[in-house]
């Protein structure tokens, strides 16, 4: 069973930073992309980031390069989210995710709980 573990969220001022982590277990991820989505209420869950688990080759939406950073320790079974000059607009539950396969935006299989980021003016 894939189990996907979020942490790291909390609340931070504009400008701030926060690295979010996400456990992966229940399985090895050769050939899996492993992603970092966000979601407020009343909004669709977007993409932020993700990552091939396997080589290393990330991609990010457009709003999010330059600030954010997705990177992974493949021998810890963690991908991490470094979010640097947080805005208010960044506040939503952020959601790790998994997909088997090599597109990052397509349907993703495997959902973490999700942790709370919260980013105050």
């Amino acid at each position: 069973q894939v189990r996907l573990v979020e942490s790291g969220g909390g609340l931070v001022q504009a400008g701030g930073s926060l690295r979010l982590s996400c456990a992966a277990s229940g399985r090895t991820f050769d050939n899996y992309i492993l992603g970092w989505f966000r979601q407020t209420p009343g909004k669709e869950r977007e993409v932020v980031a993700a990552i091939d688990w396997s080589g290393g080759s990330t991609y990010y939406a457009d709003s999010m390069q330059g600030r954010f950073t997705i990177s992974r320790d493949n021998a810890k079974f963690t991908v991490y989210l470094q979010m640097n000059s947080l805005k208010p607009e960044d506040t939503a539950v952020y959601y790790c995710a998994a997909r088997r396969g090599t597109l990052y935006t397509a349907p993703y299989d495997y959902w973490g709980q999700g942790t709370q980021v919260t980013v105050s003016s």
